[in-house]
């Protein structure tokens, strides 16, 4: 089955190579993953590592790396846990693929993107994320809770592409 584009994707090449999402944002996925973040229910991390592993197990190509999306210190103060970190160390343990938390730092401290439209997420975002250390991997998936209009993982990726890394995939829970 080949990849489905949406039409900004057709126009405008993300810098990611590939999404693997296995549910879309609604129902009980939303709920998880609403809780989970904004109602520190780290227990639901477990749960959507483990289905989103099931997914990658038989989707997609296994990576080098990878590296869940950052979270501005102020906001990891703020929340107390990285969602993203979460999730991606129960696939990390799953797949024994090396997860990587100290590379990526995020510079800004961006507003919340939910009430964003796309085009105020892409402005967001922009410039959001350094590479502090080095990378020595070609193959990298980029692993986020949901993605919505693809802006934050599209920043991600384009920065570490520009340490040399080849291939960037996106894994996220579910998409909007």
């Amino acid at each position: 089955m080949l990849p489905t584009l949406c039409g900004r994707c057709l126009s405008s090449q993300p810098a990611f190579d590939e999404t693997y999402a296995p549910f879309i944002y609604q129902g009980e996925i939303q709920h998880l993953i609403k809780t989970l973040k904004f109602g520190s229910h780290t227990k639901n991390a477990r749960l959507l590592g483990l289905l989103l592993t099931d997914h990658l197990k038989v989707t997609a190509q296994i990576p080098e790396l990878i590296v869940p999306v950052p979270l501005h210190k102020a906001r990891y103060r703020e929340r107390g846990f990285n969602q993203s970190i979460e999730i991606a160390k129960i696939v990390s343990n799953q797949l024994k693929v090396p997860l990587d938390i100290t590379s990526c730092v995020r510079r800004y401290d961006t507003p919340h993107q939910v009430s964003l439209t796309a085009m105020q997420r892409r402005i967001n975002i922009q410039n959001a994320f350094s590479i502090i250390k080095p990378i020595k991997a070609h193959h990298i998936a980029i692993l986020d809770d949901v993605m919505t209009t693809g802006s934050t993982a599209h920043e991600l990726a384009k920065c570490l592409k520009k340490t040399g890394v080849i291939r960037v995939d996106v894994w996220v829970c579910a998409r909007a």
